[in-house]
């Protein structure tokens, strides 16, 4: 993929921005996703591919893991994600979404899926 796509300087306060205020499953998920603890593979929070920031993003494996909350249970915003995601597949990216209760609730079968999504 075109390194030019990747965190475009127009979106660097933005991102910054949704770094420090990550919602509640984002910094669960991230305290098991930081300092390579999952399977020495190094995750990036709220990184920008194109014109979007995706929650977490692994450059080793092409994966983009994005974690959905109660906005975006509602058809328009659903609409959008589909496009999204699409539109990040198209880059020979895979997608992986999941609802912030399933991090909660489930957090060692995320963890297994995100794994599952390894190549090596």
């Amino acid at each position: 993929m075109n390194k030019k796509c990747h965190d475009k300087p127009e979106s660097k306060d933005k991102r910054k921005s949704l770094r420090n205020n990550l919602t509640s499953a984002e910094a669960f998920l991230w305290s098991h996703l930081s300092s390579k603890q999952l399977k020495g593979r190094k995750f990036r929070r709220q990184h920008g591919i194109n014109n979007y920031i995706v929650d977490f993003y692994c450059a080793s494996e092409n994966l983009v893991i994005e974690l959905d909350g109660e906005v975006h249970m509602n058809a328009t915003a659903k609409e959008y994600d589909s496009k999204r995601t699409k539109h990040l597949e198209s880059l020979s990216l895979n997608v992986l979404r999941f609802e912030n209760k399933m991090v909660f609730e489930n957090l060692k079968s995320v963890l297994m899926e995100i794994e599952a999504h390894f190549d090596s």
